[in-house]
């Protein structure tokens, strides 16, 4: 599964790990994150992440 990178602050949000502190399991792709969870480090929106491309 894909990562995706925070715009604002480079969170970088990997699907492998999810977000357990706000309530998404590991395992879950970015694109089934709820459209109203926000970034753990900055607060904005799925809007503000883009495809995070590893070297």
């Amino acid at each position: 599964m894909k990562k995706y990178i925070c715009t604002v602050c480079d969170y970088i949000y990997d699907p492998a790990l999810g977000d357990p502190d706000s309530g998404i399991e590991a395992g879950t792709a970015f694109e089934d994150i709820p459209e109203d969870w926000e970034c753990p480090d900055c607060g904005v929106t799925k809007e503000d992440f883009e495809p995070f491309e590893e070297d």
